[in-house]
């Protein structure tokens, strides 16, 4: 049965405004310049300011947004307050809102002392050839038929970024009979494979880790260790990768030096030689600080990193569209009222994108600069013994904002300090308690335990039971279950896998 009734409801709604600030805010530095740009692209509005608009400027940005008025602003303030717009009343609008220009670019907050004389540096690009290229080159360097070469080539395609073959040669000939209309067989592709393992860099082409180690040994001038290495990999694999070093030595009947100058030989093997490749691409792949700390003689210094965000502000020549349609006093066509919606609505996207940056900027100096006064004392000393217990929590209280606003801020953002450059998450850990009932960071912990492991003896590595005791010892109270979580954590592993002869 229909029927109608009148109910009131009580809704919490973000606003376009909040949504892109937080979109914002979970933005590095680094991607920050290619949203700027994505903007710049979809709104007309919007237009960067050039070095020398900037150099001619007599004001600088400063974290006061109120004291940024241009002398071109308050001309065009005058104009607004001298003349009224006659618009119908369906569009009227304050035109001072869309006139005035204040505090759209103090969102920097850095000096811009940048001459149109100086030169622009660029790291320049670098270019260079493909694992699959490199391999295809060197094939096409073999006296091959055009069939070998055919398979040849679909093989090194489904050859993966380290440089493996991971699929079975069975499901390699139905690719090649559908794919490419070639009929072949396991023999043949078996043959083909031969030729692919050939070529540079060794262990190419491997089926397996075993099988990129062997070939890389064959490779090698066939010495005493070399000819033991190969003995090692063919017959004790298995012994070898899990360390049990006695095994091998009653085994394959060596002695201690003999098996220690085979591992050597070992471990100077490239079990990803495809990664060699890949290094190259990755060159071009940095890290940039969201956040600089500079240490003054004992005093802190916080810093935002503002180097690659371009100067926005609102097109000129949308303004005078605006003042266009305000001394107009004809009535106004539909096309003249949509054009009018479309130039408001440009400049206000313009300006929410411009003050949500300003905020941005905002919201990250405080919490960085809470976190920065909360570990005062490891960023003066960069002794990781010194860092507080912190949660989200702790500074989302000093701060005033929610939980997930100073998630946002930490998630993917780096720091660079005197002692490095780190991930703004790491610094975040639980406490627990010492012997002495005092708060202590986790991450202290795991310094601790990174320390106790790197002066053990590599002949007899500590067991997770040894580090537990060794922990009590230094006041630290903890289960072994949890020391073996943070060697995980810490990317150890465990006491059998760490000896070394």
């Amino acid at each position: 049965m229909l029927n109608q009734k009148l109910q009131q409801k009580l809704l919490q709604k973000l606003s376009p405004q909040q949504i892109l600030l937080m979109k914002l805010l979970q933005v590095p530095t680094l991607a920050l310049e290619q949203r700027i740009k994505q903007e710049l692209e979809e709104n007309p509005a919007l237009e960067e300011v050039d070095n020398e608009d900037i150099y001619q400027q007599d004001e600088v940005s400063d974290f006061d947004a109120n004291n940024l008025n241009t002398d071109e602003t308050s001309e065009t303030e005058e104009e607004t307050d001298s003349e009224e717009p006659t618009i119908d009343q369906a569009d009227e609008f304050d035109m001072e809102d869309y006139m005035s220009e204040d505090d759209l670019d103090s969102y920097r907050y850095q000096t811009n002392n940048t001459s149109p004389d100086d030169e622009q540096h660029e790291l320049p690009l670098a270019s260079s050839t493909s694992f699959h290229e490199s391999l295809l080159q060197q094939l096409s360097l073999k006296d091959i038929s055009k069939r070998t070469y055919q398979i040849a080539s679909h093989l090194i395609g489904n050859l993966d970024d380290s440089g493996y073959l991971n699929r079975d040669l069975e499901s390699l000939v139905d690719d090649l009979a559908f794919l490419q209309n070639i009929q072949t067989n396991v023999n043949e592709l078996e043959e083909v494979l031969q030729i692919i393992q050939e070529l540079d860099p060794p262990g190419i082409g491997a089926r397996s880790l075993k099988e990129c180690l062997l070939l890389q040994l064959h490779r090698k001038t066939q010495s005493e260790s070399v000819i033991n290495a190969i003995n090692i990999i063919e017959k004790y694999f298995d012994e070898f990768s899990k360390k049990h070093y006695d095994k091998i030595l009653k085994k394959a009947h060596l002695t201690e030096i003999q098996l220690k100058e085979a591992i050597e030989e070992i471990l100077k093997l490239n079990p990803k030689p495809g990664d060699i490749y890949s290094d190259i691409f990755n060159t071009e792949q940095y890290v940039v600080p969201d956040f600089i700390i500079n240490n003054n003689d004992g005093e802190l210094e916080l810093v935002l990193n503002s180097k690659n965000m371009p100067e926005l502000r609102i097109n000129r020549s949308y303004y005078e569209m605006l003042e266009s349609f305000s001394d107009a006093k004809s009535k106004k066509t539909q096309h003249d009222r949509e054009a009018l919606m479309f130039v408001k609505q440009k400049i206000d996207s313009a300006r929410w994108f411009i003050e949500a940056l300003k905020q941005r900027q905002n919201t990250l100096y405080i919490t960085m600069k809470a976190i920065m006064d909360h570990q005062k004392e490891y960023f003066l000393t960069g002794d990781e013994t010194k860092l507080k217990p912190m949660i989200l929590k702790d500074i989302a209280e000093k701060v005033g904002l929610d939980i997930s606003t100073v998630s946002r801020v930490a998630s993917s953002k780096y720091v660079q300090t005197p002692f490095g450059t780190f991930l703004l998450k790491s610094f975040f850990s639980e406490s627990m308690q010492n012997a002495e009932g005092e708060e202590v960071s986790t991450r202290e912990i795991k310094k601790i335990l990174k320390d106790l492991i790197e002066s053990e003896d590599p002949q007899k590595p500590l067991t997770d039971e040894e580090l537990m005791e060794s922990l009590k010892e230094k006041g630290y109270i903890i289960a072994r279950r949890t020391v073996a979580k943070y060697r995980e954590q810490l990317g150890i592993p465990v006491a059998r896998l760490r000896k070394k002869l």
